[in-house]
């Protein structure tokens, strides 16, 4: 390792407490989307930057959701580098079943405990932290570093950074390094595509002893949740090369994300999440809404699911459905040189050298590979991500600033000239 990373690396170490505490204050600002209200999160990245002199741009096309915008030229000539984040988090509710302040920051046996802990107020920390040590050695880098810290994300970001990139493309850059959750043994080169369907059935409805006189909404609308399920029989999308790799990482799939999760990997998958009906248990439903994520894998898109979900609806003529929401599935070539360099700088960290992998879930990443701009994810384990007592473990944490550190500093160091 040179000279200059070697230094990186001692700079991290020496501000490990201050890390820590910083990240532990994030989580203390609660933004659960919804409702989306991120200020005080985005105040407390506003308040390090200004300690610090850096320039920054507010963007916030939505007052209670601020996106924050930070750009500097390096001393020479080169290619235009992206850190992306979000601040945004799922909610907690009322706090059920959590056995931790959702919103404490707890510190206990090397995890730091809250809602946003390792989605992704960790990964962001470190997008942040790597900006600021690369503006300090700016003069030795070549190109130019933009960090996006961004609101909206758990809901597809149309007042993040959808919004950046509708209204500000000069945040996209040459290539992306996001730390959404991945664990230290898998980086994501690309995500499983949703497909968001809103149902509603309708039916003349009846007093619930007078089943004969009516249809259930409600039963109709079981019947058709059963056979949507059925589009994970679809046979896997013929995906040429990268067939090897999906292979190749499934056992490791499984081990980072739980036991099926690389089956799900390459398959249709159908959650109805949200099902409203009926009035009172002795009535005859006459209405039920419900609407269903269905999670697209690469090589499939909506053309191919809406034809099916037609042919079911069809046989269903209480049903009616509109499309809520669609990502397409996406990749970026799992050889490209962030992911080498995100491979070679964890295992010189960890001594593990993660895998390529595509995400079952979405990121803002996707957005850059809409524009054929390369993005790779390297982040903390997501194993609670989004669950009760979702943590960090502090080592895996560091870690992540660590390679995102020194992977943009090793992008940054190469004129644009020099061959990849």
């Amino acid at each position: 390792m040179n000279k200059a990373k070697q230094q990186l690396l001692d700079r991290i170490e020496a501000d490990r407490e201050l890390l820590i505490t910083y990240l532990r204050d994030f989580i203390r600002l609660p933004s659960p989307n919804p409702a989306g209200d991120t200020r005080s999160s985005a105040q407390h990245v506003r308040a390090l930057f200004d300690a610090r002199g850096i320039p920054y741009r507010i963007i916030a096309p939505e007052e209670t959701m601020p996106n924050i915008v930070a750009t500097f030229d390096c001393g020479q000539a080169g290619r235009h580098l992206a850190l992306n984040g979000h601040i945004d988090v799922f909610p907690a509710g009322d706090g059920a079943g959590w056995t931790r302040d959702p919103w404490g920051a707890e510190f206990v046996d090397g995890r730091i405990y809250g809602r946003g802990a390792c989605d992704m107020k960790s990964g962001t920390t470190a997008s942040i932290f790597a900006f600021l040590y690369l503006h300090d050695i700016r003069e030795q880098l070549h190109g130019r570093l933009t960090l996006s810290v961004v609101s909206d994300e758990e809901t597809f970001g149309p007042w993040g950074a959808r919004y950046l990139f509708e209204h500000h493309p000069e945040i996209i850059g040459d290539c992306c390094l996001n730390a959404e959750p991945t664990g230290r043994n898998t980086f994501r080169f690309g995500e499983k595509g949703p497909l968001w369907l809103r149902f509603t059935v309708r039916t003349h409805g009846a007093h619930g002893a007078y089943v004969h006189r009516s249809a259930s909404a409600t039963s109709i609308a079981s019947k058709v949740i059963g056979e949507l399920e059925c589009l994970a029989e679809l046979p896997p999308a013929e995906l040429g090369n990268l067939t090897a790799v999906f292979d190749a990482a499934a056992p490791t799939v499984d081990q980072e994300w739980g036991l099926g999760a690389a089956r799900n990997l390459r398959r249709i998958t159908v959650n109805p999440g949200l099902m409203r009906g009926g009035v009172k248990v002795n009535m005859v439903a006459a209405e039920c809404v419900f609407e269903v994520d269905i999670r697209l894998p690469n090589g499939f898109d909506d053309t191919d699911v809406r034809r099916a979900v037609d042919a079911i609806v069809a046989r269903h003529p209480e049903v009616s459905y509109e499309q809520i929401l669609y990502n397409p599935p996406n990749w970026t070539s799992p050889d490209t040189e962030m992911a080498g360099l995100v491979r070679a700088n964890a295992k010189a960290v960890s001594g593990v050298e993660p895998m390529p992998v595509v995400s079952l879930g979405c990121t803002d990443a996707r957005l850059w590979r809409y524009k054929d701009v390369p993005a790779i994810v390297f982040g903390p384990s997501p194993i609670e991500m989004g669950g009760v007592d979702e943590y960090v473990e502090v080592e895996e944490f560091l870690d992540v600033v660590r390679v995102h550190t020194l992977s943009a500093y090793d992008y940054l160091s190469r004129p644009s000239s020099q061959p990849q």
